[in-house]
Order: C-alpha cells, then sequence, then structure tokens
C-alpha cells in the first residue's frame, strides 16, 4: 500500500481513494484490539526525509501524547540487561541522512523531548553528490539508457530495476545513464560533520547506513563487508567515536554485512520490514520498523502505530 498524501488541490482519483481507505481502517472495529495488541510491542518508525513538516509535528506531538517515545541508548540497554522496554515504546529513525532531518525534522524532535536515530550514507557526507537512485530516476527522465533496461521505462521502474541487479551491474548501469542522458543530475548538498554533531547535541544518535547504499544482499561478500567496515571508520572519525547501531540499505538483510557488524561490535541493526518488534527484541541485529513518511495522513499513521496497516500490507502481498 502506497503511502498516502495531504490532501490539496492536486489530490489525484487515488490519493482520495487511500484516504478513503485509511479512514475506514482508522474507524475499523479491528483497530482497538490491534491497538491493545500493539501496546505490548516495539514500534520503530522509519522515516527518510522531511517532505511535509506540519504533518511530521503532528505525527510527532500525537508521539508525545499516547505514546513512550525512547531513545537508541535505551533499546541497546534494554537488549544488553535482557529487560524489556516500557509498554507503548516507540523509537524514531531516519535513514540515509537527508539534510531535511537537520533543519526541519530537528526543531520538532527538540520541541517534543523525542530521541531519535539518524542512519548516515557516510561516503556522502560533506559532499554534493546526489543519492545513487534519484540521479536515476533523473538521467532516466532526460533520455538515459542502458543495457537491460528496457526504452521508455519509467524512472521509478529504473529505480527498482536497478535495486534488484548484482550491485557490479547496477553501477555499471548507472554510468550508461551518466553517458546517455541530455543532462546530468543536479549536484545535492548533503550533511555535513557539523551538521551531524548538530544532530548529536539534538538527542539524534548517528547510526551506520554503509558508505553508498547499495543492496548488500547484491553484492559480493567482500563488497558488503567493505560497505559496513568502511563506513564504520568513516563515521568513528567524524564522530570521534564508533557506531553502535546500523540499518540495512532498503531493508535487504545480508548474512555477510551481519557478520561484519557482529565482528566491530554492532549493538543493534535494523531491517525495513514494515512490522512491530519484541520490546525485548529477539535478534538485536534484525530488529523490525515500521515504513512512515513524513506526509504520512493521521488515519493512516494511527493505523500504521496500531499494526493494522501493517497487517492489511501484507495479506495484500506487500514486502
Amino acid at each position: 500500500m502506497p503511502d498516502d498524501h495531504a490532501a490539496g488541490g492536486g489530490a489525484t482519483p487515488a490519493d482520495t481513494r487511500r484516504r478513503r481507505i485509511d479512514a475506514a481502517l482508522r474507524h475499523s472495529p479491528l483497530q482497538p484490539a490491534f491497538r491493545a495488541v500493539a501496546a505490548a510491542r516495539l514500534a520503530v518508525l522509519a522515516y527518510h526525509g522531511i517532505d511535509d513538516p506540519p504533518t511530521f509535528a503532528a505525527q510527532m506531538a500525537r508521539l508525545a501524547r499516547t505514546a513512550r517515545p525512547v531513545s537508541l541508548a535505551a533499546v541497546e540497554q534494554a537488549v544488553r540487561d535482557r529487560r524489556p522496554l516500557p509498554p507503548r515504546s516507540v523509537l524514531v529513525t531516519f535513514d540515509d541522512g537527508d539534510p531535511s532531518v537537520l533543519t526541519h525534522g530537528l526543531p520538532v524532535l527538540r520541541r517534543h523531548r523525542i530521541p531519535a536515530v539518524a542512519y548516515v550514507i557516510a561516503g556522502l557526507v560533506g559532499s554534493d553528490r546526489p543519492y545513487w537512485w534519484s540521479e536515476a530516476a533523473f538521467l532516466a527522465r532526460h533520455g538515459g539508457s542502458a543495457d537491460g533496461l528496457p526504452p521508455g521505462t519509467a524512472p521509478d521502474g529504473v529505480v527498482r530495476r536497478l535495486k534488484q541487479v548484482p550491485d557490479t551491474v547496477r553501477r555499471r548501469a548507472l554510468q550508461h545513464l551518466r553517458d546517455t542522458a541530455r543532462r546530468q543530475a543536479p549536484r545535492t548538498p548533503q550533511l555535513t560533520a557539523a551538521g551531524l554533531a548538530e544532530l548529536r547535541t539534538g538527542g539524534v544518535a548517528i547510526g551506520n547506513h554503509t558508505v553508498e547504499h547499495p543492496c548488500l544482499d547484491r553484492c559480493t561478500p567482500a563488497r558488503a563487508r567493505a560497505e559496513v567496515e568502511q563506513a564504520h571508520h568513516l563515521l568513528a572519525g567524524l564522530l570521534g567515536e564508533a557506531p553502535t547501531s546500523f540499518a540495512y540499505p532498503n531493508g535487504n538483510l545480508d548474512p555477510h554485512a551481519e557478520r561484519a557488524l557482529t565482528d566491530l561490535g554492532y549493538r543493534t541493526a535494523f531491517l525495513f520490514d514494515h512490522r512491530h518488534d519484541r520490546r525485548l527484541p529477539r535478534n538485536p541485529l534484525r530488529i523490525s520498523r515500521l515504513r512512515v513518511n513524513a506526509d504520512t495522513g493521521p488515519h493512516r499513521f494511527d493505523t500504521i502505530l496500531s499494526g493494522l496497516h501493517p497487517a492489511v500490507h501484507r495479506l495484500r502481498g506487500g514486502r
């Protein structure tokens, strides 16, 4: 189930239909039962950027009123002490290290005293390089082509395809897209080391999200391990201390990366599987997370927290 968008003059029939489904789920007689079960589980919310600050602010206000926001340190202590987190515990996380987490997210988190974690693509810190998937979509829109990508493939289809092929093929295809596109993707200022420090001061822990964000299960074993280890050392140098938490790019679990995390002493690692986890996670290197966007409307946000939306998503065959 794709996420909903804020209501407005540009709403499409599909947007309207999604909002109606979300409202129906929110008022379903199943919702109270799911909410009761969710209170005894750990909800880890997985965001990316903050593209709708007012809606994100409303989401965080709701968490502050109705849930128990916890820090990464609290989750790691629960794992270490083998003691479950309190009921209604929620951990807020962000993948990729989008600068909007600093500019739009941090003020809201501070206002509501909500701790969080930002999983940063270490190789982009201090650069102006775009995310590879944003670049691929832009190049496809501007005439870029590559072997294995049928002519006319929509930009989002190009990105989906590149996430499915071996990483060496992805890298080669991305270079072909650059060579053939009419325009190159615009530069995108990324978080700086100073920005990371400001996030940490504001209560946002920094975690490892690899060097370049490949799908690790599409990498060779050596490449998967190197993505984890090199990012670990880069972040340790930037932060003055080594990260202890990791988020798998695209949520793709890889055993070679997992072994690297174990060897480096990581305490937690997170999936992207749209599920709740236990208040004492069974496997701290495979903790489930709930997918949510900063523009997710209140009805869907409520059913994501309760677990009803994830259950329906799974019934519909969603990953």
